[in-house]
């Protein structure tokens, strides 16, 4: 047999509804299907570009919307796989491949008969009498072809194909470092006497994590089910002091893992692209293309909520410092590394409810089937594990998932525990996305949602924080809006929407976990199967808002950092660590540490395409405090409001104005007044 015909990525998948053959795919397929898809995308954007017919949409702009399919068919499982079980070779083949993925974006974007063509069709679009999507599909087209240099001169053209190409091996870099740095770092406790303080849970899942790698003991890293709860816990300040230096130093150490430089050179590139394509800075070039459309505008929103929150943020740390100076009898000045241990002390004390309370009601398979519950009170949607769908990992678990009228929707993959070459955080994404193809076939989507839980050990099943509870609910909504996807293009399916919008449908699913109605079907004792107490529930969503002020406005320093390295104007040369300090200065409650970097582990916007977007978690946040206003008012299970939700919202994508679609569904233009009201501010 040819090597074609062993590589499972050519031809079509003998698979249940046609999913990914991980069963069969290894390591040395990636590449030669890398390799044949460039080369036929080039094919396809070739016949395209020198097509002796007039230029039109369907032969034009729907032909280059439908091409590349080997290259996307590729891409969806190489991507997601590297970023949840990645491999050394994985990773070398990433920084062989990102350079060649580059070039071939670049022969697109950059080939002048094909934009030629593009920009005829454009100019006639007054004439066509197009759909509202296929309107759409041609200015989105078009405005990509604008941003990426489609109307340059040649000389221009040569400098960003250079520096893209540049540009997408430092985002690469940037991350691979990060992840190999946090990885390296363990806290090996041998003593029973420094665990004081820490749960039950926290030392179980430490000792099951030491037996894993073969050690005695108790072993703690910086993956979040191991470090937070440390930072919350652990009666030691010294240790805790150490894993938070330990954390704020990940790409800062002065090693082969250091991503100060890569930081300069990032900034300086997409300042220099944007240069090119006629902006001051990357911030407008990026914003051109969201909600908040200018650098003004999110300054706006930005100054606004910060204004509203760090006067209950600074009356908050009083409170927190006041508390743990009466505690230790000492002028104890609290610091980052106390924060969350003495603000978990001051929230047990005033609303009597702790992680340890609640974790018991929170088992990740019961919480997993209220999840999937709440989608089905809602939108009618239900969901069946299928075993022999193939899988990249034996963690990973498949589910078919069908519409309210019984026709198949999607398949959501779910992987839910941290391991050794899986990125830390949470995330939603498609291995293969929705469309319609030319004889009108609908193509269901493929999602993900990937988390990094607390493990089950050899005497507990995964039980759940309320956080992770709510971090669960969140890539759920991301994963709701793309398996309702029901565009006719891929490009504007699903989640493909402005990023500033993206993160509605997601943050929205968090509200539940704060009303009685609901937790009362999710949270069940894992022993007992008793419901969680009402008094507990009552205590959740009393202290709902406990501490907002502060979280809002370490929110926004996020925010406000991001911005601050997209609007410099001048190439950045300087104290990466100082200018971290300075950007972000306005939002600080907590003091600052000597040698702590924030930036230096920013993958959101140094390689995970939220470059001067971060904001865009506060701007939807308002959007929807605003939109769950509506379900308040009517009922949370109502289904009229979740019709109207997902009709004008989780099933129309990109294919118009978020702005429009929001204010069909709301009636009116969103405020903050409902984040303000909602966090007790107002």
């Amino acid at each position: 047999m040819t090597e074609a015909a062993n590589n499972p990525f050519f031809g079509k998948y003998k698979t249940p509804f046609e999913t990914a053959p991980f069963d069969r795919i290894k390591t040395e397929h990636y590449e030669p299907a890398f390799e044949e898809g460039i080369k036929q995308l080039k094919e396809e954007v070739d016949a395209i570009a020198n097509n002796p017919q007039p230029a039109t949409f369907e032969n034009t702009i729907v032909a280059l919307e439908r091409s590349g399919e080997l290259l996307n068919r590729v891409s969806g499982v190489f991507f997601n796989v590297l970023s949840a079980d990645a491999t050394d070779d994985m990773m070398e083949i990433s920084q062989r491949i990102s350079p060649k993925l580059s070039e071939s974006n670049n022969y697109i974007y950059l080939n002048e008969k094909l934009f030629a063509r593009v920009k005829a069709v454009y100019d006639k679009r007054d004439e066509l009498r197009l759909s509202l999507e296929e309107a759409k599909l041609l200015e989105e087209t078009y405005k990509s072809f604008q941003s990426s240099g489609a109307t340059l001169n040649a000389e221009d053209k040569e400098t960003y194909r250079k520096l893209s190409t540049e540009l997408s091996i430092l985002n690469l870099q940037f991350d691979q470092n990060a992840l190999k740095d946090e990885n390296r770092y363990e806290l090996l406790l041998t003593d029973e006497k420094d665990l004081a303080g820490l749960p039950e849970s926290a030392r179980e899942a430490a000792a099951y994590l030491a037996k894993e790698k073969g050690k005695e003991g108790w072993l703690f890293n910086l993956s979040a089910p191991s470090y937070v709860p440390f930072l919350r816990y652990s009666d030691r300040r010294d240790l805790r002091e150490k894993m938070y230096r330990e954390y704020m130093s990940v790409g800062n150490k002065g090693d082969e893992y250091d991503n100060k430089e890569n930081i300069r050179k990032i900034v300086n590139i997409r300042l220099q692209i944007a240069n090119l394509l006629g902006y001051k800075n990357y911030a407008e070039y990026e914003l051109s293309h969201k909600m908040a459309k200018t650098p003004e505008n999110v300054y706006k929103l930005l100054n606004q909520l910060l204004e509203a929150y760090k006067p209950v943020a600074i009356n908050e740390f009083n409170a927190v410092q006041g508390f743990a100076r009466g505690m230790e009898q000492k002028n104890i000045d609290i610091m980052p590394w106390d924060w969350n241990y003495y603000s978990e002390k001051l929230k047990d004390i005033e609303f009597n409810v702790n992680d340890e309370m609640t974790r018991p009601y929170f088992q990740l398979d019961s919480v997993k089937k209220g999840v999937f519950g709440l989608a089905t009170q809602l939108y009618g949607i239900t969901f069946k594990e299928n075993p022999k769908i193939p899988v990249y990992n034996k963690e990973v678990q498949a589910y078919e998932v069908y519409d309210a009228d019984g026709k198949f929707l999607s398949i959501l993959y779910t992987d839910f525990f941290p391991r050794d070459g899986k990125q830390s955080g949470a995330w939603m994404n498609s291995i293969a996305s929705q469309y319609k193809d030319a004889k009108g076939k609908d193509h269901r989507p493929q999602i993900i949602i990937v988390m990094n839980f607390t493990r089950p050990t050899d005497t507990k099943p995964s039980l759940l924080t309320f956080s992770e509870v709510e971090t669960l609910l969140h890539e759920f909504g991301h994963a709701l809006h793309g398996m309702f996807a029901s565009g006719t293009y891929a490009s504007l399916s699903g989640t493909s929407v402005y990023q500033d919008f993206v993160e509605l449908p997601s943050q929205i699913m968090e509200n539940w976990l704060t009303e009685k109605e609901y937790l009362d079907q999710i949270a069940r004792h894992y022993e007992t199967g008793e419901k969680i107490p009402a008094e507990l529930v009552q205590k959740l969503i009393d202290a709902s808002n406990f501490n907002c002020g502060y979280l809002c406005c370490r929110q926004l320093s996020f925010g406000f950092l991001d911005m601050a390295w997209h609007t410099i104007e001048k190439p950045f040369d300087g104290d990466v660590v100082a200018f971290e300090k300075k950007a972000w200065a306005p939002t600080i409650i907590v003091p600052d540490v000597e040698g702590a970097l924030m930036s230096s582990q920013f993958g959101h916007i140094f390689s995970g395409g939220y470059a001067a977007g971060y904001y865009g978690y506060k701007w939807a946040e308002v959007l929807e405090a605003d939109a769950f206003s509506v379900f308040k008012e009517k009922g949370i299970f109502n289904k009229d409001v979740a019709k109207s939700f997902h009709d004008n919202i989780l099933t129309k994508g990109g294919t118009e104005d978020p702005a429009v679609l929001y204010k069909r569904f709301r009636g009116q233009e969103p405020t903050i007044d409902a984040l303000l009201k909602r966090n007790g501010i107002k």
